[in-house]
């Protein structure tokens, strides 16, 4: 039985702990919440912490689950494998590409598990996308985006998130991950433009970005993020994937509106385009965000029980958050930011 400790109770951090609450191989031994308290029913009976350290150190865990604001992911992973535990910590991994390669390098050095909260590599439709592209060959065009019209409590965590994290980090490591594992290629070079479009988030912090991303197999992506009252319900959900040898594109699914959580993961189907003719590919029955969840939280506890080797989702998580960031910080500076070498 896996003792498990989760870290911060919002959307994620509660899923992730309805997951462990109903695996039969996981006991949770504390939750950690900035109040203090726990208001889910499922869970009321579990001990409750409003300091993360305090936590570690009664309860003792084997995985600690973090699920925080994005400043703190970095310093409570590594206090976490410090004090002996497996971590899973919630997307993007650090602050900065520094601190993301330290906490690698000490899951490294002490022989801990690490998985970073890419809910898509989970997604059973979303691995299909990925194998399609990948049959095509490239070089890419990757276009891809996930903007969000979010108002009221939606909009009230994006504006707590941006506080410290901006949309096109915060969403876009997903999607970069995914340009990553089809290609396999290292990026090169970014171009990052961006606007603050509301006087409610921070001076300096921006809720509207995009960048183009170059790769040393000449593969090209874009990606877009935004999220606010007044962001359009037009075209927020582009997946497109192409190649010389054709396409694969997300094909549209009963998506709701744009803030739905479940939405952003949702395929519904894919068109497959060759010059020869199109193929489309069904995929009911997805799972939904909940599932995916409990897929991840499996997915934990199988490394952890099976030592699975997990260097090349390591070394992927530090890529990903490098493009992000190289793309923020050509927004921040109006210039293209050149990365070299290898980003892990």
């Amino acid at each position: 039985m896996t003792r498990v400790l989760i870290a911060g109770l919002g959307n994620m951090g509660l899923s992730h702990a309805l997951a462990h609450h109903r695996h039969p191989d996981a006991q949770i031994v504390g939750l950690v919440n900035r109040s203090g308290t726990v208001d889910h029913p499922d869970l009321t009976d579990y001990p409750a912490f409003n300091d993360f350290h305090t936590a570690l150190t009664e309860t003792k865990p084997d995985l600690v689950v973090i699920a925080t604001y994005t400043d703190t992911h970095a310093p409570y992973a590594i206090a976490a494998m410090e004090a002996g535990a497996h971590v899973f910590v919630e997307k993007p991994l650090a602050m900065t590409a520094e601190e993301a390669q330290s906490v690698t390098d000490t899951a490294t050095r002490l022989n801990r598990k690490l998985v970073v909260g890419y809910i898509l590599r989970h997604h059973p439709s979303w691995q299909r996308l990925i194998a399609e592209a990948r049959t095509l060959g490239g070089p890419y065009v990757f276009r891809l985006n996930l903007n969000q019209q979010s108002t009221g409590e939606t909009w009230e965590t994006h504006k707590a998130l941006m506080q410290t994290t901006s949309p096109i980090v915060d969403c876009g490591v997903h999607y970069v991950d995914v340009m990553c594992q089809i290609t396999d290629a290292k990026p090169t070079r970014l171009h990052g433009m961006g606007l603050r479009l509301s006087d409610e988030i921070p001076e300096g912090m921006y809720n509207y970005g995009q960048f183009q991303v170059i790769f040393d197999d000449g593969s090209v992506g874009w990606y877009e993020a935004g999220w606010g009252p007044m962001m359009s319900e037009t075209a927020f959900f582009v997946k497109d994937v192409v190649s010389p040898k054709g396409s694969v594109s997300i094909t549209d699914a009963d998506k709701g509106k744009s803030d739905d959580v479940d939405g952003h993961t949702r395929v519904g189907g894919l068109l497959v385009h060759r010059p020869e003719g199109d193929r489309l590919i069904d995929l009911p029955d997805e799972p939904g965000h909940q599932q995916l969840c409990d897929a991840e939280q499996t997915f934990m506890l199988d490394a952890i029980a099976n030592d699975t080797d997990l260097t090349r989702h390591m070394s992927d998580a530090v890529t990903s958050l490098a493009i992000c960031l190289a793309a923020d910080e050509s927004i921040r500076t109006g210039k293209p930011v050149t990365l070299g070498g290898d980003q892990t």
